[in-house]
This record gives C-alpha cells, sequence and structure tokens, in this order.
C-alpha cells in the first residue's frame, strides 16, 4: 500500500471462499500468485513467485520502472 517510497505491507481482507482440502487451497493460491494483477507497479514487465514454506508464497512484481512484491498465504480459520 501508499505511493512513492512510503509504501507499507498492510493485510488484505480475507477471501470468503472454503476449500474441501489444504492442497485445494494451496493451488488456489499458486493461482493468486500468477493472476493477482496489484495496482502497482505500472506496466508489468516480469513475475517471480516463491515458496517460502508450502503455505506461504513471495511473488516479485516487475514494472517499467519500479519493483512490487506481496505475499499470499493459506490459513486455516481456527475461531
Amino acid at each position: 500500500m501508499g505511493s512513492s517510497s512510503n509504501y507499507r505491507w498492510a493485510v488484505q481482507p480475507a477471501p470468503a471462499e472454503v476449500f474441501p482440502t489444504r492442497e485445494s487451497a494451496r493451488d488456489h493460491a499458486v493461482g493468486v500468485c500468477r493472476s493477482l494483477a496489484p495496482g502497482h507497479p505500472f506496466s508489468e514487465q516480469r513475475r517471480r513467485v516463491f515458496r517460502i514454506t508450502p503455505d506461504e508464497y513471495l511473488v516479485t512484481v516487475d514494472g517499467l520502472t519500479s519493483v512490487f512484491h506481496f505475499r499470499v498465504s493459506v490459513a486455516e480459520e481456527i475461531g
């Protein structure tokens, strides 16, 4: 979130989707990593997806003039 050099991490609302298995949730998370179109950076040139843990991914998106990154995690709601 933010603009210029004032970017900061923020948590987006969790989707209301429920998956029958953790594996199907992971598959969906990988799809989000590949398809999410963030507001930054301008004019995507390259996208790289890294698996940090079986349930967590880091995505870097190279734009025309800057690089943006975001994380996607699979989580289980427990209450």
